[in-house]
């Protein structure tokens, strides 16, 4: 009985949840009509010129008095995500891809027009633009004061609720761009992992690996034991498979003379999906001329050290609450060894 009335309470809530979305929609709405009828609704000639991370490093360190004595100015734009009305003076929190910075906006200083529109039209998770002097607020906040503001990008669904963010895991791994939105930590990940990749394409070339392209249409799907996706062929008439492994054809390339190739390659294996687990992933494979597995070992262990010192200044990663240090020589055990080691709760035999 408890669980249903839990149950029910439940339902209840999402669905008072809906409506206020809902709601919130309708109105935004509403709003982009009005834009539509007055002009256009989506302006594409607003220039940003500077980016917010590269403002607050070049001026976060200064004083109060060095700005006001030679003042900066800076046209800045991004996404809403405070907005603070005070009567004739208001505080909006704006971020861009780099970082984030507040706008101090003014009827004083933008006029009667502006003024009102911006507190009439604008919502948190619209896209603005503008361009003001930076100064510094009475409690050390570095900020624009705004002369010319712009609304560029009209948002109409609500953004979750900023005091709980976004938790839902579902919700974070099916609608990533609101994840990215919300949550710095995923936006940080997204930017290790790309200068990551940059750092191992750049440690294959010094070392004289040649990077290359090899199909994603198979004729047999090769190279891993993996359950792969079917396809068509129109053209050819023929049913091909989306590559489980580039392996056969970066062979291909060193038996026809290339003798260090590598690829960055997206392969898709049709086998369940999770939140840890995606059939379509990015991994590498390369392959070397000349050499043997010892050889390997010594340079995968340099390529991991060097790449996590390179993208983020140091080898010792903390990950989901364990320490790795990959300043430490690897470990070189045989598939027996290690389970001696780490799970000896199993036998060897």
């Amino acid at each position: 009985m408890e669980t249903k009335v839990e149950n029910q309470k439940e339902t209840v809530k999402k669905e008072d949840v809906l409506e206020t979305e809902n709601h919130i929609i309708a109105e935004r709405l509403a709003k982009l009509d009005k834009l539509r009828a007055e002009g256009v609704a989506y302006p594409n000639d607003f220039v940003q010129k500077d980016r917010i991370e590269e403002v607050r490093a070049a001026n976060g360190s200064k004083t109060p008095e060095e700005l006001e004595a030679a003042p900066v100015e800076v046209t800045v734009a991004g996404r809403v995500m405070l907005k603070r009305v005070m009567g004739k003076a208001s505080f909006l929190t704006v971020k861009d891809g780099t970082d984030h910075i507040q706008f101090f906006i003014t009827k004083a200083e933008v006029g009667d027009e502006t003024y009102d529109f911006f507190k009439k039209m604008v919502d948190i998770g619209d896209i603005v633009g503008a361009t003001g002097t930076l100064f510094f607020t009475k409690t050390g906040e570095l900020s624009v004061r705004v002369k010319n503001f712009r609304l560029l990008t009209k948002n109409i669904r609500p953004l979750p609720d900023k005091f709980h963010g976004l938790s839902d895991p579902e919700t974070r791994y099916r609608q990533r761009y609101v994840d990215l939105i919300m949550n710095e930590s995923t936006r940080r990940t997204f930017m290790i992992r790309s200068k990551a990749i940059a750092e191992t394409r750049k440690f294959m070339m010094e070392h004289h690996f040649m990077e290359v392209e090899t199909p994603m249409l198979h004729p047999i799907p090769g190279g891993a034991n993996a359950k792969p996706f079917i396809t068509h062929h129109n053209a050819l008439d023929m049913d091909m498979y989306l590559r489980i492994a580039p392996e056969l054809y970066l062979k291909r390339l060193v038996v026809g003379g290339f003798e260090r190739v590598f690829e960055l390659n997206r392969s898709f294996r049709n086998e369940g999906v999770d939140v840890r687990h995606n059939p379509e992933f990015t991994m590498m494979e390369f392959y070397a001329a000349y050499k043997e597995y010892h050889w390997l070992m010594d340079y995968t262990e340099k390529l991991l050290r060097t790449v996590a010192e390179k993208t983020i200044g140091t080898a010792v990663i903390q990950y989901q609450g364990h320490t790795i240090d990959l300043t430490k020589p690897f470990d070189r055990l045989t598939a027996k060894e290690a389970v001696l080691k780490y799970a000896p709760q199993y036998t060897a035999e």
